[in-house]
């Protein structure tokens, strides 16, 4: 069903009205995406979580909704802003951020990789078809020995025989990849030692993608190991224009500020469900909604949600400038999780016992907050790429 942007109510959390920035268009896209999320994702998502399943149900309709790549010329389905594509993150994350995550990892990290580093011939391949939904991509960085010092300590090794690259190592932590019909595998060139991107299908003999399980976050996300042994990959699958992490690292700048709002989606999310709470809770003959201490816990965490909202509208808008930096998405990631996690535990709070229970609407948003916290970079280490910029000293090498 078409909406229009008079037709999408601003979020009751959006207590500055900060929507109102964005065109007629963005606005009316991101309210078919709020009722599609509202109608078909927000009633099974518990269920999903708690079972640790991803609903896979929801790749085609959300690929309908342009959720694949609308940050790139060539499969967007209008012209956008960097804002707008945070706030679609923010109401997925409002949602479920296992959905958000899924999205994160389709878009802006394996098809991001693509629009960066790929050849015209393999974005033409691959793009379009991800951007359907056809095809699930994953984002092979992470190692069993190497999280925050990827740049670095990378292991997984890619060595040429020819036309073909032979590549072994392993990763760890890799969203999708269960699901994944092609995999972006950053590995270090034997050669030179500099970082290059491989897109490897998953039906690659000497490929293995293994569920991690029993986690407490996210769920329904289908985290995976991954081992590689000599994994042959035809130069022709090789990123073309990726040779240095430099590469990956542009790729991580494009959604690292998205992450920042997913985790302001996340604190909407649980403090939509407290104030819910709140208002219809009952102790000592009144609505706790009425007592103080339920107030104060209420609007520390709206100022929280207010202050961030604020902090990644400008990240995203520096970003549409051609200004954005890493610190500046650095800045963004680090500030709004660690105020996406006060604000979780601040909601919880209001619901006292029952905020442990998936029912009662908090306890899932506080569960997933822990693993947005750390991907995309952790808070440490986001803090250091800010403090680089400012001193003029790295700090983590």
């Amino acid at each position: 069903m078409s909406m229009t942007a008079a037709q999408t109510p601003l979020l009751e959390s959006d207590f500055y009205r900060f929507q109102e920035q964005l065109t007629d268009q963005e606005r009316a896209s991101l309210g078919e995406l709020r009722e599609y999320l509202e109608r078909d994702v927000a009633p099974i998502a518990d269920e999903y979580w708690a079972r640790a399943e991803f609903p896979t149900q929801v790749i085609a309709p959300l690929a309908e909704l342009g959720m694949y790549g609308p940050g790139v010329p060539l499969v967007r389905q209008f012209e956008n802003s960097a804002v707008y594509r945070g706030w679609a993150a923010l109401e997925l994350g409002r949602v479920d951020a296992g959905v958000a995550t899924f999205i994160g990892v389709q878009s802006g990290l394996a098809m991001n990789s693509i629009a960066v580093a790929g050849s015209d011939e393999q974005q033409r391949e691959w793009l379009p078809r991800m951007a359907s939904g056809e095809v699930v991509g994953a984002f092979g960085l992470t190692e069993p020995l190497s999280g925050s010092d990827s740049a670095r300590g990378l292991r997984t090794t890619a060595r040429r025989e020819g036309d073909t690259w032979v590549l072994n190592g392993s990763k760890r932590w890799i969203g999708n990849a269960t699901l994944a019909d092609v995999v972006v595998i950053w590995a270090k060139d034997e050669a030179d030692n500099q970082v290059k991107g491989f897109l490897v299908t998953s039906d690659t003999p000497g490929f293995t993608a293994t569920k991690i399980e029993d986690k407490i976050a996210l769920r329904s996300v289908q985290n995976a190991d991954i081992t590689l042994e000599d994994v042959r990959v035809p130069e022709a699958r090789r990123l073309q224009r990726a040779d240095s992490f430099r590469s990956t690292a542009a790729v991580l700048r494009l959604t690292r500020t998205e992450v920042a709002w997913q985790a302001v989606g996340i604190s909407v999310g649980a403090y939509e469900a407290a104030l819910r709470y709140a208002r219809e809770r009952e102790q000592f003959g009144k609505p706790i909604a009425s007592h103080q201490l339920i107030q104060d816990l209420l609007v520390k965490s709206l100022m929280n949600i207010t202050a961030s909202i604020a902090l990644c509208t400008q990240a995203s808008a520096l970003q549409d400038q051609g200004l954005g930096g890493d610190e500046h998405s650095a800045m963004a990631k680090a500030f709004a999780t660690a105020k996406m996690r006060e604000t979780v535990g601040w909601c919880r709070e209001v619901q006292g016992g029952n905020g442990i229970v998936l029912d009662k609407g908090v306890a899932r948003f506080f569960a997933d907050a822990e693993a947005i916290y750390s991907y995309e970079g952790t808070r440490e280490v986001n803090t250091l790429i800010v403090g680089r910029a400012v001193t003029g000293q790295a700090a983590f090498v």
